[in-house]
């Protein structure tokens, strides 16, 4: 009969596996997403992997873990975020304030939102009612 150790074990095994098989097909795919190192060395690499495995893999991330990091954000088409958002002024402003002014008479819209329109058709930013 298993003991919990044993089960314990097995799971630590198993997730220690699928981790150094997750990084071994990390590092081809970086192999082959590098167009900067040659096909000799990108064979010498998958020998190596081949042979002593873990070795390898650990000395790869060591020596080409930043360029992985690099290679891989380039894939992924990182672009920094700005809040550049400024809103235009409608074309024609006082027909869209006076559109706002009949829905706020009719009490459709509050004050408040009154006032987003107003500024949204002036070309200003509106933080809120």
């Amino acid at each position: 009969m298993l003991g919990i150790w044993d089960i314990f074990l097995f799971a630590l095994v198993m997730f220690y596996i699928a981790a150094y098989i997750y990084v071994v097909a990390l590092i081809i795919i970086d192999l082959f997403r590098d167009h900067t190192l040659a096909g000799g060395w990108k064979a010498l690499w998958i020998i190596f992997l081949v042979l002593v495995p873990f070795l390898t893999a650990l000395v790869y991330v060591i020596a080409r873990g930043r360029g992985m990091a690099a290679r891989a954000s380039i894939r992924r088409g990182v672009v920094p975020e700005t809040d550049d958002y400024r809103p235009a002024a409608a074309a024609n402003p006082t027909a869209e304030i006076e559109r706002a002014k009949a829905l706020l008479d009719a009490g459709t819209i509050s004050q408040g939102e009154f006032d987003a329109l107003k500024s949204k058709a002036l070309g200003n930013q509106f933080f809120g009612a």
